[in-house]
């Protein structure tokens, strides 16, 4: 087999491979045996007929058309390999010639990953917002931890804000009641927002057994996005009741003995959540800075396929499980579909860049990843998608997505290798210290994640689906 490569462009080749027609030997008893299987010939026992024979009956155009599709992966891969490229994706075919008993001579284009030089990024600084926790969010924690711990007990007295009231709904289109739109006895809280636009001033001065009527547009069901008239009646009013803040509640809400100690621990909590979110805007802004620095091509097919897996990806699931189309997302968004398009195809360039990026300083570093970094990633993708991890490990290695799920580790590593040697300082010009590496490491594998995201998660899930 003789073989050579064209550069067509810095992300693309053509492969022009020939090879002498003893080479596809292989591939042509290969050919025979398969038809010998799919066919009978009467005289003959099946899987015996001689080739001479299935040439006659079945001509031999059948038995060089199955060879070649036979032969063309192994030619293509071992020029793939001679080449020494780094291919994309699959490639496009195309037999040029084919001389039975002479030669077979084709041309394969596909797209390669781009030659990348490492920018250095030894000069990058970023400034990220300054850890301070204070006093109004730890009582606002605290709040919302005794909001947790509230009473309610009925009272004779019209609703007001903050009460819980229990109701009785129906919903009426074009004057007709919905089949899926009646419901009896549903506890609702006065100002959470959590039901139909329009209900709390709807109930709000009613007292048990009063009435009222009013128009919202449903947020869910048959007649999602309609106008409905919208009949609620009060069944019961309850009063919500806060504990004190004393050190009583620290100990029924909490290990601790004193209201002081619950709030020294809740300001130790958001400081934790911080630092966290310091790193990973630290992550995020060190890669922002590190994209600029470099010149990275974009395979055009590459591009495409990405951003038809978004699409698909957003489409098929993540709206699909809010009950929307693209449709209803864009209008809710405000976006025109051009507009989304076009920020769906900047955040697959962006992605794509990422991911050249940090695997060639992967290359660059030499660095490897272990199985205990796998198996936390893993723990990590598996809790996002909504799956355990069993499920998740499983669709992963039968969907042959384990080498995906390594290099996204790998180039979480290569990024904290950046972020290492770059300058963070907070909004207060201090110097930021990312010491703890368990956090940053996990902070630097879901902005990478974010950045260069892949079929993995997709994929997972369908598997799971099925």
């Amino acid at each position: 087999m003789k073989s050579a490569v064209e550069t067509l462009n810095p992300t693309r080749v053509r492969l022009s491979i020939e090879v002498p027609f003893e080479e596809l030997k292989d591939s042509l008893d290969a050919a025979y045996k398969k038809i010998n299987q799919q066919v009978t010939v009467k005289g003959f026992r099946k899987g015996k007929i001689p080739a001479r024979v299935i040439d006659q009956r079945f001509g031999r155009g059948a038995v060089l058309e199955e060879a070649v599709n036979d032969a063309l992966p192994k030619f293509y891969t071992e020029a793939v390999n001679e080449g020494e490229l780094n291919v994309l994706g699959q490639p496009e075919v195309d037999i040029t010639e084919l001389k039975d008993g002479e030669l077979l001579a084709f041309t394969a284009e596909v797209d390669v990953r781009p030659e990348i030089e490492i920018p250095d990024y030894s000069g990058i600084e970023v400034t990220v917002d300054a850890l301070e926790v204070t006093d109004e969010e730890v009582e606002k924690a605290v709040e919302q931890l005794r909001e947790r711990f509230a009473a309610t007990n009925p009272v004779e007295r019209a609703a007001a804000d903050g009460d819980v009231v229990t109701i009785d709904l129906e919903a009426k289109v074009d004057g007709e009641v919905l089949e899926d739109g009646v419901a009896d006895g549903v506890s609702y809280t006065i100002g959470s927002g959590e039901l139909l636009d329009g209900i709390d001033e709807a109930v709000t001065g009613l007292e048990a057994g009063g009435e009222a009527t009013f128009t919202s547009e449903l947020k869910g069901g048959s007649a999602e996005g309609k106008a409905a008239e919208v009949t609620v009646k009060v069944t019961a009013v309850a009063a919500r009741e806060l504990p004190e803040l004393d050190d009583d509640f620290a100990q029924m809400a909490s290990e601790f003995d004193t209201l002081e100690e619950l709030k020294a621990d809740s300001r130790k909590r958001l400081e934790t959540t911080k630092q966290y979110d310091q790193a990973t805007q630290a992550q995020e802004r060190v890669l922002e800075e590190l994209l600029k620095l470099a010149e990275v091509p974009i395979p055009e097919k590459l591009l495409a396929d990405e951003v038809q897996t978004r699409k698909h990806n957003l489409e098929h699931h993540q709206l699909g499980q809010m009950g929307l189309d693209l449709e209803k997302y864009l209008e809710i968004q405000g976006k025109t579909l051009e507009e989304f398009e076009n920020e769906t195809s900047e955040q697959a360039i962006k992605g794509i860049k990422t991911q050249f990026i940090l695997d060639e300083l992967v290359n660059k570093e030499k660095l490897n990843v272990n199985q205990e970094e796998l198996t936390e990633h893993l723990m990590r993708r598996a809790a996002s998608s909504g799956m355990s991890p069993d499920q998740f490990a499983q669709a992963v290695v039968e969907g042959g997505q384990v080498p995906m799920l390594v290099g996204e580790v790998a180039r979480g590593k290569a990024l904290a290798v950046v972020v290492e040697a770059a300058k963070v300082v907070d909004t207060n010009g201090e110097v930021v210290d990312l010491e703890d590496e368990e956090e940053a490491a996990e902070a630097t594998a879901e902005t990478t994640e974010a950045s260069a995201e892949a079929a993995t998660e997709e994929k997972a899930e369908e598997k799971n689906e099925a």
